[in-house]
């Protein structure tokens, strides 16, 4: 993932509200969102290169993200897979927190990344490069590929998108479309509120956009959730090279209580 836009406990109807954009190679090849064979209660989209995903979610309402955290002169050609790391806490039962304890004595062995993981009580994020763990608060909140609310100007202007579709009319659009509406965003931000990442400063502009639409890299598809308190609300829409919606998979199921 690369943007990542979600309400945790700020919603009077969705305790947990995601507006996501996956921004990939588009030679890399990957699954559409589908509950999983090998392990049927994952809705998720697969990278089919090695196995793991971007972001899901579980019948119990287990749901798990990542972005990488962009710095190209520290990058580890052998490590791996960070989708694993999102498969993983979907599979099994701990807290977020109990799985970031586990996760963060090992996480030096990965890419940088920033992980949020939530249960029906909790929800957590762990930034690879502040090896912390921290208790997301109530609010609206965005994560790119730097530190949870870093105020680049798409994750600043997606978090106040959203803040504004919440106190919109639910008769006039729904929040589903509206926050998709957010995802497809294409103008770029001005050069003056660039960060330097170290790509280059064209790349830092064609980069900006919550919508990245190039020929080799962009957003490969958007991923809408509404967690209520007994039922979610999932859509995943493929993105052509254009952004253009390509295709779509969309759930909706009642959550299973975990016994845990």
């Amino acid at each position: 993932m690369c943007l990542i836009l979600f309400a945790w406990q700020a919603h009077p109807d969705y305790p947990l509200v995601v507006a996501a954009n996956r921004d990939e190679w588009r030679e890399r090849p990957a699954a559409s969102a589908a509950w999983w064979d090998d392990a049927p209660d994952i809705l998720a989209g697969r990278d089919l290169e090695a196995g793991g995903t971007w972001l899901g979610v579980t019948r119990s309402g287990r749901f798990a993200a990542i972005t990488n955290f962009r710095d190209p002169s520290d990058r580890k050609s052998t490590a791996p897979s960070r989708g694993q790391l999102v498969a993983d806490y979907l599979r099994g039962n701990a807290s977020p927190r109990d799985y970031l304890v586990a996760l963060a004595k090992h996480a030096a062995r990965y890419n940088g990344f920033n992980l949020l993981l939530a249960d029906d009580t909790s929800m957590c994020y762990f930034g690879s490069r502040e090896g912390e763990i921290i208790d997301v608060a109530p609010g609206i909140h965005g994560l790119s590929n730097h530190l949870l609310d870093e105020p680049w100007p798409k994750v600043k202007k997606g978090k106040s998108a959203l803040g504004a579709a919440f106190e919109a009319k639910m008769a006039e659009t729904p929040l589903l479309e509206r926050s998709f509406e957010i995802l497809s965003d294409v103008e770029a931000a001005d050069d003056k509120g660039l960060p330097n990442t170290g790509v280059g400063l064209e790349w830092e502009r064609l980069l900006s956009p919550s919508l990245i639409v190039t020929e080799k890299y962009g957003t490969r598809c958007s991923t809408l959730l509404l967690r209520g308190e007994r039922d979610i609300t999932f859509e995943e829409r493929t993105r052509g090279v254009a952004g253009e919606v390509t295709a779509r998979s969309a759930y909706h199921f009642n959550v299973q209580r975990s016994s845990r």
